[in-house]
Parts: structure tokens; sequence; C-alpha cells
């Protein structure tokens, strides 16, 4: 990764994608990996650069606790910093309380994440803008740089045709980076539905600013090293998480799946990237408190190495 600004990419905003396609993530996964295994560059003892890069804690990560609860948890084991997942919770959309919880356990809002999940489709309205806008006015009030989006669905008509512009002028009424996330196409059998707008996959899309989830890299098949490589300075935000490439976005945690996640963030971590690296892992199958901790201990823990941010004296 260099700190040079990236090319833009050149698909047409007004080009429809096909609904449904051969289901080539397993192909793609499978070339990547071939590429990895003949050109995996020597970057060298893992040393943090010239800025530290901060390590979050989703409250996605800790559902269904409450974002009290997260910043609790954050604290408690060491994170930098939260990112807020809006929700119908209603701290999650109270500037103040959120305000009051980031001066309780010293830690600040890293970033927000917008309710534009299938799930959250009524959280703030049916439009989708107001969600964006909204979200964008909290992070500015809690200090957050960053807010997190998802492409628009296939069925979100007006929305989906406007959108590059969109996030481009609300990023730039707030002095907000909204970032766009990758997702992956919605795998059925032998083939794959395409159920985002413009693309699942932003890098080839006219967006300032991109977040790139490992886990969803892995369901989509797609190159994380690569995709941090051709955005450079447009990558404004990391989801850390890992995935096995199966039908199911599978956030486990890093170093349980096949993703090359110690390189991503070693990466990351010889260059002068400025964003932040925020945990978004499954712990919903822990039976208990102390094992949801372990696993969201390993995932700081392993963060902090591969981003060189441990003594090893």
């Amino acid at each position: 990764m260099t700190s040079a600004e990236s090319p833009r990419g050149t698909r047409k905003s007004g080009a429809r994608p096909a609904l449904t396609s051969k289901n080539s993530a397993k192909a793609r996964a499978a070339r990547h990996r071939a590429v990895r295994a003949e050109s995996a560059p020597d970057l060298g003892p893992t040393t943090q650069g010239a800025n530290r890069i901060p390590v979050g804690l989703s409250s996605s990560a800790v559902y269904p606790l409450s974002i009290s609860e997260c910043f609790a948890v954050a604290a408690d084991l060491g994170y930098d910093g939260v990112e807020v997942m809006v929700s119908s919770n209603s701290i999650s959309q109270d500037p103040k309380a959120i305000r009051n919880l980031c001066e309780h356990y010293g830690l600040p809002v890293l970033s927000i994440h917008a309710p534009t999940l299938l799930v959250m489709q009524r959280v703030w309205g049916k439009d989708p803008w107001t969600k964006i806008e909204r979200s964008s006015e909290l992070a500015a009030e809690v200090g957050a740089d960053t807010v997190v989006v998802h492409p628009p669905f296939r069925w979100q008509g007006s929305y989906a045709e406007g959108f590059h512009e969109g996030v481009r002028r609300i990023s730039k009424d707030y002095g907000i980076n909204v970032a766009v996330e990758n997702m992956f196409p919605w795998r059925t059998g032998v083939r794959e539905v395409m159920v985002y707008l413009p693309d699942w996959n932003p890098v080839d899309e006219d967006y300032d600013k991109i977040t790139v989830d490992f886990s969803h890299a892995a369901t989509a098949g797609s190159d994380i090293l690569g995709m941090i490589d051709t955005l450079g300075d447009r990558l404004a935000h990391i989801h850390l998480a890992d995935g096995s490439g199966s039908l199911k976005d599978e956030h486990l945690a890093p170093g349980h799946g096949n993703q090359p996640c110690a390189e991503a963030l070693q990466k990351l971590s010889h260059s002068d990237w400025t964003g932040a690296v925020v945990a978004e892992v499954n712990t919903r199958r822990c039976r208990t408190i102390a094992e949801r901790d372990d696993l969201l201990l390993h995932t700081l823990s392993f963060a902090r190495e591969h981003l060189g941010q441990l003594s090893h004296d």
C-alpha cells in the first residue's frame, strides 16, 4: 500500500449488472491463494508505522448486549475505541448518551455504522438517505470521523442510481468519511444473485472512501491484499474478522479462517495509513462470558501483534 491516491474505478455508474451469474467465489478465492503463494512479499519484521493504528470493538461483536455494555467490554479488554452500530437500541441513536459513555470509559467512538443492513430497514424510517444523513450527523456530534454504509439493494431504485453522488455530498456536508463497505453476492448453489447496486464490490466504483471487511471478502472470494494495494488512500476503515469462504458471512476470529489477515495487517503497519481497524467478529455462539471475552481478547492480541504494537522485550 502506498500513500498515493489510487485511480478511480472505470465502471459506468448507469451500468446495471445482471441479476444472476455463475457462482465463481471459490474459483476467485483459489486463484488469489495461488497468486499469494507465488508472490508473497517479504515485509520484514512487523513494526508500528509512523501512525499508531487504533484497534476498536464493534458493538455488533457483543450483540445482543447494549452499547453501554460494549464500552465496558472494550475498556476492560484494552481496546482503543468503539464502533457504534446504529440500531433500535435508543442509546445507539443518542449523541449525548454516547458522549457520556466516552467520558466515563475514556474511549472514543472511532466510527458509526449506519443502519443500512437488511434487518434494520425500519431504523430511522424507510428513507435510506435519512439513515446516512443522521448517521453522519451522529458521527460529527460524537467525534467519529467515519460512517460505514452498505451499498444499496437492487430494489432501492433512485437511491441506488444516485448513490455515488449522494455519499460524496453527505461526506462533504458533514466533514465525515462515508466509507462504502465491500459486500458479497448471495450464493445459491451454482448461481450468484447480485442483490447490490451498483455492485457488491466497491473497489471499481467511484467512491472517495471504502471500508474493507475481511469476512465479506472471504464469502465473495475477494483478495484483501489486492484490495488494500488498489485502494491506496481510498481505504478508510477495516473490519477485522475471518472466513472460510462458505456460503455464510461467518465473521470468525482472525486466524480461524483462511484469509491472509496477518499479512493484511502487516501491510498496513508498514504504511502511513491513518484509518482504524475494528473487530467485528461473531460471538453469539459463545456459551459463557469468559468464552466471549477470550475470543475478543484473541482478536485484539492478533491485531496488536500484526500491527507491530506488542513489546517483545
